[in-house]
């Protein structure tokens, strides 16, 4: 499959160009202008869009086309597919919505532009969807309002909408992504396909995917076992309402959420509630290693430190003699002495350094969480650079949950996750971040 030309292409033509405020094609030209391919805008009805000279149609442009983007009405859409697939595009992206998401006789009209491109050989995104992002290649072939940092994630979406939120948020936190897929109705590339491409992808460490429906779930599971990157899933449609929902957004069968759990899990992937919880997760896998067995616990706050017991509930091992002796000197008389280890809430960062040495020394200790609440003694910026000074001499994964939301706590949550150590201001997220990393909870 030609994957090239979707997220690297040299040329790229927009069929439906419009410089109208507020379009669909203004806002992925604007996109796409900011990146450095060459353009060509297809309109009969304009001589020049941004300036720029119109062509009638596709056959009047002499120049090879690796991408075309579709935004023309649905009507439309069949003679532009036919026009491509006798000029041979190297790729297709239909935005344009009014297919089997409204049903048998658009389902019937979607078939036959798949055959058309499946024919031509040429691979087809869409149609009804928000289209791609591949930061690297700086290209942005969406509609999005935005273009996400680059980064490690795949994100592979059956939603538009979500990603245009996802990517808002995302501009104001430490991650990115390696590529951003609009599923839309899949009558071409489908979610196995693009979680095929991106389990091979270099660019690409954690793939997160939200998922509405499958149209072959043997397949797609069949598939999620063998992918060799960790997957993170956030599925919607789960109850008969979202079902009702799913077909009339995708025009996909939702299927039974115990199944598809079931599967997941068999299938080794992590199965998330939330969009908080898909991209926490996806962070985390992105910076830190997975481990297996025991997780150990630092905090200066009692109360923060059983609401992540509470929410990890998993395998939190004793100190052992040697680690109880070595904190002994260190610590507070009122110090824990257990596991999860709370070192007293006037902590001055000698005894974060000292706890998180003995959790790295500790053998059967595989992965750490450090909970810092603040109080009047506490240096969030001093903790947070022993915490990373450390972090170089082990290979266990540390995550950090700095609470609060003070200038002195975002500079260090900003130093900590410029150094791949992932923060979370919640111990119940902190919680249920390491415990994914564990592959023993999995």
């Amino acid at each position: 499959m030609r994957y090239k030309e979707i997220f690297n292409p040299k040329t790229i033509a927009i069929i439906g160009a419009v410089d109208k405020k507020e379009s669909v094609g203004r806002g992925i030209i604007e996109n796409l202008l900011k990146s450095k391919k060459e353009l060509f805008f297809v309109n009969p009805f304009k001589k020049k869009v941004f300036g720029k000279k119109t062509y009638k149609s596709i056959n009047e442009i002499k120049s090879k086309i690796d991408l075309a983007i579709i935004v023309v009405p649905k009507k439309a859409v069949k003679s532009v597919v036919e026009d491509l697939a006798k000029k041979g595009a190297g790729g297709v992206i239909i935005i344009s919505a009014g297919f089997a998401e409204t049903g048998r006789e658009g389902k019937k009209e979607e078939d036959e532009i798949k055959e058309i491109l499946e024919k031509a050989k040429i691979p087809l995104v869409g149609p009804n969807c928000l289209g791609v992002i591949r930061p690297s290649s700086r290209l942005n072939a969406s509609f999005a309002p935005a273009t996400p940092k680059g980064g490690k994630i795949a994100l592979i979406s059956q939603s538009g909408a979500l990603i245009n939120s996802i990517i808002d948020k995302s501009l104001t936190e430490n991650y990115g992504f390696s590529v951003v897929i609009s599923v839309g109705n899949a009558a071409g590339l489908d979610l196995v396909d693009y979680l095929k491409w991106a389990d091979e992808d270099k660019k690409t460490e954690v793939i997160a995917l939200y998922i509405e429906g499958l149209k072959d779930g043997r397949r797609f599971f069949d598939v999620l076992k063998k992918t060799k990157k960790s997957v993170v899933i956030l599925k919607g449609g789960k109850t008969e309402g979202g079902k009702k929902t799913v077909f009339s957004h995708t025009g996909s069968l939702a299927g039974e959420k115990e199944i598809f759990s079931a599967a997941i899990k068999q299938a080794g992937a992590i199965e998330v509630s939330s969009i908080e919880e898909l991209f926490d997760i996806s962070k985390a896998l992105a910076w830190q290693n997975q481990f297996s067995g025991g997780a150990g616990l630092i905090t200066n706050g009692g109360g923060a430190g059983v609401l992540f017991t509470d929410a990890y509930n998993f395998d939190m091992p004793k100190l052992n003699k040697e680690t109880i002796l070595f904190l002994d000197k260190h610590m507070h008389p009122s110090y824990s002495r257990t596991n999860p280890l709370d070192i007293v809430g006037d902590a001055l960062s000698i005894r974060y350094e000292k706890a998180l040495e003995a959790m790295i020394n500790q053998e059967n200790i595989k992965g750490i969480a450090i909970i810092q609440t603040l109080q009047i003694m506490t240096d969030p910026l001093k903790n947070a650079k022993i915490i990373i000074k450390l972090k170089r001499k082990t290979k266990k994964p540390i995550i950090t949950i700095f609470m609060g939301g003070s200038k002195k706590i975002r500079e260090a949550v900003n130093l900590l996750e410029k150094n791949k150590i992932p923060n979370y201001n919640d111990p119940k997220r902190g919680a249920i971040v390491l415990k994914a990393l564990n592959k023993k909870s999995i």
